[in-house]
Parts: structure tokens; C-alpha cells; sequence
């Protein structure tokens, strides 16, 4: 009787801790939105009835979307190339894919802001080559975060595809070619739908960090940039408006909660065994 129950018992103290320190709090967060006196669904509507915090909604969903794309398209051509090098040199490509990883994520925004300054490395390179003559401003835009959220987050994908996309069997790939399929149709075919596990997972992963970030759109977005991350954190700790900050975080698990199920439909859709 003991030992067919022996595995619940495992995980028992592992999801006492699960409830205790995740789901308890972000059930009491979104909790503490329905008990307005105004009405239980007053906080979102407030929350939508305003032009501004539609707009960061948005803004935040574009930036999350441009960046997973992104870093899914050059993470998947990265990590299909370490994937087929051999052994030593795919060691030294993952640690060079994944070095920036080693560093704390304010001090690699740090560098972005460095790099786009007005006197940063790029204006003063264009400028010293004569591509152009004034600087351009490019701090403090959409396109700045994406970059750095790109520059954040790629690495994440290439750790999640190279194990996907090397244990793909070299023989179906020479079979398919000694079928008479093309290179094209031989990653239509047998590579992207093995690899759509990993590319969702990988994805999930970068949509749920780049919608949740908060440091990187900060320094690089400042307020002309603002997202629901920076949102909520002013909403809390500036304006000391707990409600609206817990309203923000609950619409922002909402969305991601259905990104995950969108993706994870996509997925079932181009391959009917990725779960």
C-alpha cells in the first residue's frame, strides 16, 4: 500500500511548497481585485475605459511578439547549425551562444544603453565612417527594447532547440534525401515539424520573460516606452495603488496563460505529437 503511494508522498512537500509560495499568492492577488466596493469588475473596467493603459497593453504585446518571433528565427538557424558541428565545437558554440547569460540583466541593458547613446558605439561609428552626420536618436524606442530583448533572450532558445533539433536521427534525414527530397523539403518535412516541441517551448519561455520584463524596458524604453511591467511597478510603488497594480498582473497572467494555450494548439496543429 506504502509503495503505491510512494511517489504522491515525494512530491508532496515539493507541492505544499508550489501552493504555499506561488499559487496562494497569486490567487490572493487577483482575489483582492473582486472585492471593490464599486464592483467586482470595476478595476478592468477602469483599466480598459483608459486610452493610455491601452496603449502600454498594446505596446507590451508587440514588443513580446516581436521578440519571440525574432529570437525564435535566429535562435532556431543558430541552434540548427551547433546542432550539426561536431562535438568539440559545438562545446565552445553553446558557451559562446550562452555567455551573456552569465551576466545580470540590468548590467547587459547597461550595455545596450552604451551601445545606442547618443555618443554611444553605433552613432559614433556611423558618424566616423560618414553614413551620417548627426546622431540618431535611438535610445528611449520600441526598437531599442526589442533589440535588447532579442539580445536578452535568444540565448534561452538556442539552450532549448540544440537538444531538440540534435536528437533529430541523421538516417531520416538521409532517407529523406535518398527519397529524392529536396534540402527545402527535407526541413519542411522531417526537421520543423520535429523540432515544433522545442520551438514552443522556446517561445513560451521568451514571450512569458519579454510580456513580464521589467529592467530592460526601463532603462532602454524609459517613460516615452512604457510597458505593463513599468505600469504596474509605478501603479505600486509610486502611487501606492495596490488594486490597480494587482488588476495589471492579473490581466498579464490571463494573456500569457492564453499565449501558452495558443501556442500549444499551433503546435498540436503542424505536429499532432507535440504536446
Amino acid at each position: 500500500m506504502l509503495k503505491r503511494y510512494i511517489g504522491w508522498w515525494l512530491a508532496l512537500p515539493a507541492t505544499l511548497l508550489v501552493a504555499l509560495f506561488l499559487i496562494l499568492p497569486v490567487a490572493g492577488t487577483i482575489g483582492s481585485t473582486f472585492g471593490e466596493g464599486a464592483g467586482p469588475f470595476a478595476p478592468y473596467i477602469n483599466f480598459f475605459s483608459s486610452g493610455f493603459r491601452r496603449r502600454v497593453l498594446w505596446r507590451t504585446l508587440e514588443i513580446s511578439l516581436a521578440t519571440t518571433a525574432i529570437s525564435l528565427l535566429l535562435g532556431f538557424l543558430t541552434a540548427y547549425v551547433v546542432s550539426r558541428v561536431p562535438r568539440n565545437l559545438k562545446s565552445v558554440l553553446i558557451i559562446a551562444a550562452v555567455f551573456p547569460l552569465l551576466t545580470g540583466v540590468v548590467v547587459r541593458s547597461f550595455a545596450w544603453l552604451i551601445i545606442l547613446g547618443k555618443n554611444g558605439i553605433l552613432n559614433t561609428t556611423l558618424m566616423g565612417l560618414g553614413i551620417t552626420s548627426e546622431p540618431f536618436a535611438m535610445l528611449y524606442t520600441q526598437g531599442s527594447v526589442i533589440v535588447a530583448m532579442v539580445y536578452l533572450f535568444t540565448p534561452l532558445m538556442i539552450l532549448t532547440l540544440v537538444g531538440v533539433l540534435e536528437n533529430i536521427p541523421d538516417d531520416l534525414i538521409q532517407a529523406s534525401s535518398s527519397l529524392g527530397a529536396s534540402p527545402g523539403a527535407t526541413f519542411r518535412q522531417v526537421v520543423f515539424p520535429l523540432a515544433v516541441p522545442g520551438l514552443i517551448v522556446g517561445a513560451v519561455l521568451v514571450f512569458t520573460g519579454s510580456f513580464t520584463s521589467y529592467a530592460t524596458p526601463q532603462l532602454l524604453g524609459g517613460e516615452k516606452q512604457m510597458v505593463m511591467g513599468t505600469l504596474m511597478y509605478q501603479q505600486a510603488m509610486v502611487n501606492f495603488d495596490w488594486i490597480s497594480a494587482s488588476t495589471i498582473a492579473t490581466i498579464m497572467v490571463v494573456i500569457t496563460i492564453a499565449i501558452v494555450l495558443l501556442m500549444t494548439r499551433v503546435a498540436k496543429r503542424l505536429n499532432p505529437m507535440a504536446t
